[in-house]
């Protein structure tokens, strides 16, 4: 089980905030992704996933 101050949370909470990765890419191991979640929302940061976009073709 990790907790908020386990290295590898630690290392995804800066690579999510930093833009390296999405909150998407945190790897459901455990509760890792819980965790950085919870550290995530406590600085603001919404982890709901976003809408993929839409792309229109233009003839």
């Amino acid at each position: 089980m990790f907790t908020e101050k386990s290295y590898i949370v630690k290392v995804w909470y800066t690579a999510v905030l930093t833009g390296t990765y999405s909150y998407a890419d945190v790897p459901d191991l455990s509760n890792l992704r819980e965790q950085v979640g919870i550290k995530l929302t406590q600085t603001g940061y919404d982890i709901t996933e976003p809408e993929e976009p839409v792309y229109e073709v233009q003839a």
